[in-house]
C-alpha cells in the first residue's frame, strides 16, 4: 500500500512540474483573457446623473435620502472552474503512448493551474453512467494536487456514460455561472442535447473531446475480437474485409458529426483532442476563438 502511495505520489509530481510549466509559460494569461468573470457585480451606490439607466435605481436608498440614487457595477473577476471528468470505460482505450485517460488527467491539470494562478475555485465532477464523485470547488495549490491525485487513482463504480447525468448535476449543484470542461470522448448512448442546452444557458460550458485515431479506422490486421469497455459485450470482425472496414469508417464518421452537431445546437465550445497529438496546440486553439 505504501509503494502505491509513493508511486501515486510520484505520479503527481510529474504531472505538476509538465502541466504548471505550461500553465505559467503559455496558458495563464489566455485562460485569463478567453474565460471572463460571472458578470456585474455590485460594488457600491451614488446618486443619479443624468443619462444614468433607471432600470438602476436602488429605489430603497433613493427613499431614504428623498433623492434618487443608481446601483454601480463592476465585472467580477473571479470565476469557478469545474470539470466534469468522463471516468467511463472508455478513457482506458489507447492504441498510441497515452490512453485517453492520460490526456485528460493532464489537460485538468493545465486548466487547473491556470484557474488557480487566475485565483479562481476549482472543482470537479467525475462522471460514468452515474456520478461518481463530486470535489466541491476550492482555491490553492493543495487543493489542485488533490484533484490530480483523484484524476490517477480514482476507480468508478460504473462503466458506462451519460453526460445528461453529469450537467444535470453541475446545474443543481453549481448555483452561481460558471466555466465547465467537459472532458469526455462523447460517445454516449443516452440522448444528452436537452440537459445540455439548459446546462449551457446557465453556465458557460466548454467541449474537449478526447479520441484515439484507432476508433476512426481499422487496418487489415484479419479477423480480430473487439470488446466494449463500457459494455463488456465482445464481437468479432473481419478487418481483411475492405467493405467491412469502409463500413466502420462511415459510421465513425456519423458519429462525430452528430456530436459536433449537437455542441454546436448547444452553443458549446469545444475542440477534439487526439491521443498521439500535442494537446498544447488544440488548447491554444480553443482558447483563441472564445
Amino acid at each position: 500500500m505504501e509503494e502505491n502511495s509513493s508511486d501515486i505520489l510520484k505520479q503527481v509530481r510529474k504531472i505538476e512540474i509538465k502541466t504548471r510549466g505550461l500553465s505559467n509559460q503559455i496558458f495563464a494569461g489566455k485562460y485569463h483573457s478567453a474565460f471572463k468573470g460571472r458578470g456585474m457585480a455590485f460594488s457600491e451606490v451614488r446618486e443619479y446623473r443624468p443619462g444614468d439607466d433607471v432600470r438602476d435605481i436602488d429605489w430603497n436608498v433613493t427613499a431614504r435620502n428623498r433623492s434618487p440614487y443608481v446601483k454601480i457595477f463592476e465585472e467580477e473577476r473571479e470565476l469557478t472552474l469545474m470539470l466534469l471528468v468522463d471516468v467511463s470505460g472508455s478513457r482506458m482505450f489507447g492504441s498510441a503512448d497515452k490512453l485517453k485517460k492520460n490526456i485528460i488527467t493532464e489537460i485538468s491539470a493545465v486548466l487547473s493551474f491556470s484557474a488557480s494562478e487566475n485565483n479562481d475555485k476549482i472543482g470537479c465532477i467525475f462522471f460514468s453512467d452515474k456520478i461518481e464523485k463530486f470535489i466541491p470547488p476550492k482555491k490553492g495549490r493543495s487543493h489542485v494536487l488533490m484533484i490530480i491525485r483523484e484524476l490517477i487513482d480514482f476507480t468508478p463504480e460504473s462503466q458506462g456514460t451519460d453526460i445528461a447525468q453529469a450537467v444535470r448535476f453541475l446545474t443543481g449543484a453549481i448555483k452561481k455561472r460558471c466555466t465547465a470542461f467537459v472532458l469526455s470522448d462523447f460517445i454516449d448512448n443516452h440522448r444528452f442535447e436537452d440537459d445540455l442546452k439548459i446546462a449551457s444557458g446557465k453556465h458557460d460550458i466548454v467541449g474537449i473531446r478526447i479520441y484515439d485515431p484507432r476508433e476512426q479506422s481499422i487496418p487489415d490486421v484479419g479477423i480480430i475480437e473487439f470488446r466494449d469497455a463500457e459494455t463488456g459485450n465482445n464481437v468479432w470482425f473481419d478487418t481483411s474485409s475492405r467493405h467491412n472496414r469502409e463500413l466502420y469508417s462511415e459510421n465513425r464518421k456519423k458519429i462525430e458529426t452528430e456530436i459536433e452537431n449537437t455542441l454546436r445546437r448547444c452553443r458549446v465550445d469545444n475542440v477534439s483532442v487526439s491521443t498521439n497529438e500535442d494537446y498544447v496546440k488544440s488548447l491554444i486553439k480553443l482558447f483563441a476563438i472564445r
